[in-house]
């Protein structure tokens, strides 16, 4: 695979990019909000992950003229183009969310997740 594509869907497809980019599949959120929404993401992470979909041009960031400075995040018309894959991509997840929980379980139980044991 080219080495663009790959960093480009490393990008849009990493562990928080998903979830931030389903959010802003159904409009414009502020940095807060997004943070509220996503347990568990640092704010940290949530910064790396809307600069690295900035910069991939799929989300704008627009300083909003309040007191204090707030930043509001919504979709490009490049990542509009995106959003029907996300929310699908999510939906599967959501649908087969069981399933794999009962094949990650029978998985473990047969002692195979122990990487020593798996040699490529």
């Amino acid at each position: 695979m080219d080495c663009i594509n790959r960093k480009i869907l490393d990008q849009i497809s990493g562990k928080w990019s998903i979830m931030v980019l389903t959010m802003l599949g159904f409009g414009p959120h502020r940095f807060n909000a997004i943070k509220r929404q996503l347990e568990g993401i640092s704010q940290k992470a949530l910064t790396d992950t809307l600069r690295k979909l900035e910069r991939n041009g799929v989300v704008n960031r627009k300083v909003l003229p309040t007191s204090p400075v707030g930043v509001e995040y919504e979709l490009t018309a490049l990542g509009q183009s995106l959003r029907a894959h996300v929310i699908a991509l999510y939906t599967w997840t959501e649908e087969n969310g069981d399933e794999i929980s009962r094949a990650r379980a029978a998985f473990d139980a047969r002692g195979l997740n122990d990487q020593s044991s798996t040699a490529a």
